[in-house]
């Protein structure tokens, strides 16, 4: 009977040790979980940026807007020429959730003009660097092209330092790299950015009366007041054969779209030289626009 009675209480004792240990092994779990800055919180993926997709590029440029950057639109006397004009042809790309586009061209009276905007939406494919860091990678590329740098006060997460606050392109204090930018642009485009100090050159030698560089406040530069960052360039590019043309270009980041727009006007005589400031205010007034409808 002894015997029988003493194996009950073992197995009694055998199940509140086993339950000891099996509840402190519980513990010891939530214990880890719950510690501050784990490496679990280290490794948390990067956020990702603002805009998901991008607008119709076509739709956003009224028609006030184009009929004052393409003076050849009112011009037209045909009600669906004019507006086929408007409609703008749509820029060909291989994915238009990342980057979409629309081109108008349109010949007028006195020159044709050309016009251009890009929406490019930067996904970061790296865990560890968001979208929006890797969008001012992509934008600082942009504007080191065009011999400018970043100002002191702007964002530079993701991108190299900003080699000199003051730099612009043909102004009193240049980029160490301007001349590398210089020889590249000349393939660039149909013909060739002025070369020389104070006057354009053509091609065949002979000067022009044209200034290299725009008025100053005019000449290339970064902008304040428009998206997260931007800037302006502005090309006279000249050729032996044909009429002189300005390019200006506006460039702005706003979180993780970058948004171009390119604005040409050749004169149809050679000795006609578009102005700088008109081009460029036009140009600004349409990235307004278009950096408003990204905030709405």
């Amino acid at each position: 009977m002894k015997a029988k009675a003493c194996v009950p209480g073992v197995a009694a004792l055998l199940a509140v040790v086993l339950t000891g240990c099996s509840g402190g092994s519980g513990s010891d779990d939530g214990s880890d979980d719950s510690k501050p800055g784990d490496s679990g919180s280290a490794n948390a993926p990067a956020q990702p940026g603002k805009y998901r997709t991008l607008p119709e590029p076509c739709g956003e440029v009224d028609e006030d807007t184009l009929d004052s950057m393409l003076p050849g639109i009112p011009e037209m006397t045909d009600p669906e020429q004019r507006e086929k004009a408007y409609e703008g042809t749509p820029t060909v790309t291989y994915d238009t959730d990342r980057r979409v586009g629309c081109n108008w061209k349109i010949e007028s009276t006195g020159a044709s003009h050309h016009l251009l905007i890009d929406f490019e939406r930067v996904v970061s494919y790296d865990g560890s660097v968001s979208d929006d860091a890797r969008a001012a990678e992509v934008y600082a590329t942009k504007l080191r092209e065009a011999g400018l740098s970043r100002p002191s006060d702007a964002p530079t997460e993701g991108t190299e330092s900003p080699k000199s606050t003051e730099s612009t392109k043909g102004g009193a204090s240049e980029s160490p790299d301007k001349d590398d930018k210089d020889d590249k642009g000349e393939g660039e485009k149909a013909g060739a950015k002025p070369q020389g100090g104070k006057n354009a050159r053509f091609l065949d030698g002979t000067a022009s009366s044209e200034p290299a560089t725009p008025p100053p406040g005019l000449e290339p530069r970064t902008l304040s007041d428009l998206g997260d960052e931007a800037f302006l360039d502005d090309v006279l590019t000249t050729a032996t054969s044909a009429s002189r043309h300005r390019t200006v270009t506006v460039v702005f980041r706003t979180s993780n779209v970058i948004v171009t727009i390119e604005y040409d006007e050749q004169p149809g005589r050679r000795t006609d030289v578009p102005d700088s400031k008109e081009m460029q205010d036009k140009a600004q007034d349409l990235a307004d626009s278009l950096a408003g409808e990204f905030d709405e």
